[in-house]
């Protein structure tokens, strides 16, 4: 995690590179990416080091999206590529209009358009939903050796069960972190955000994530998941491979709120510990009613 003097530190650089100012600049969420607002409605996003194909994938997927005429956050028209600042990716965007976040029902009708889109011509790759999972779990310092043996037995077990999901919609363009935080919306207009895991893969996987937030975090009424549905035209819980998504998804925000944990015993452990136990079966039956981390 990236504390605020470092990422405003990669933030005067990368101004300073793109020429832009970065005067009374104001931390929009610092956390594994950076973002921040700068004057004249310009917002800067920090990647992690390391991402910078993502990025330059970021760029590729918002720009698309507007020939496809999906609506979504755009990136400043001058500045094509990343700027690469002592490792990091930089890119530059437009600051979306006054807005609230998404809801189930608000995020329904883009999947469903995305996923009709044919395949663009740059490269997308494909979803890997394990990617950094390993790592989480081996740094996760408020396991003991019983409980990460435990998570790297699962992480091999929904590994092998991924290889061979059963047979579902065709792959194709999924956004790949499809909640309600990455969608924005103003009284006009509904926007897509954040492309970081846009990829080619299962359409289910971005149809899960709505559905988690009802069965295991309890967060989606069952009113929010039946307009999300009837939005979306279909229910992925009924699709035999959900299980199998349902608990990657799972084991990836579980190891996600350990990562916290790691930097933050006392404010993230004993929630991230909870989802552990409900994991491991020592919480009774879903919903679990899980708490927000990050």
């Amino acid at each position: 995690m990236t504390s605020v003097d470092e990422s405003h530190a990669l933030l005067l650089k990368a101004c300073d590179a793109a020429g832009l100012s970065a005067d009374q600049a104001a931390p929009i969420r610092i956390g594994e990416n950076g973002l921040w607002r700068l004057r004249h409605q310009v917002v800067v996003r920090i990647g992690r080091p390391g991402q910078w194909n993502a990025a330059v994938r970021e760029l590729a997927v918002a720009r698309w999206l507007r020939t496809c005429e999906i609506p979504a956050v755009r990136p400043l028209d001058h500045l094509r590529e990343p700027l690469d600042v002592e490792g990091s990716p930089v890119t530059f965007w437009h600051e979306l209009p006054e807005h609230r976040p998404g809801t189930a029902a608000d995020i329904a009708p883009l999947l469903r358009r995305l996923h009709e889109l044919p395949i663009p011509s740059f490269p997308l790759g494909w979803l890997d939903p394990f990617v950094r999972l390993a790592a989480r779990i081996d740094g996760a310092t408020t396991l003991d050796d019983e409980q990460r043996q435990w998570l790297r037995g699962r992480l091999s077990d929904l590994q092998s069960a991924w290889s061979s999901l059963p047979a579902g919609y065709p792959a194709n363009v999924i956004h790949g972190d499809a909640w309600g935080g990455n969608v924005a919306v103003t009284p006009t207009t509904v926007y897509l955000l954040d492309f970081e895991r846009t990829s080619q893969g299962p359409p289910e996987w971005d149809l899960t994530a709505t559905a988690v937030g009802h069965g295991t975090f309890g967060t989606v009424s069952d009113k929010q998941y039946a307009q999300f549905c009837e939005a979306y035209g279909a229910d992925v819980t009924t699709w035999a491979g959900y299980p199998i998504l349902r608990d990657i998804r799972e084991l990836r925000v579980t190891c996600f709120a350990l990562q916290h944990a790691a930097a933050d015993p006392r404010r993230h452990g004993r929630e991230a510990h909870h989802r552990l136990a409900c994991l491991r079966g020592q919480a009774g039956p879903r919903p679990w009613g899980w708490s927000a981390v990050g």
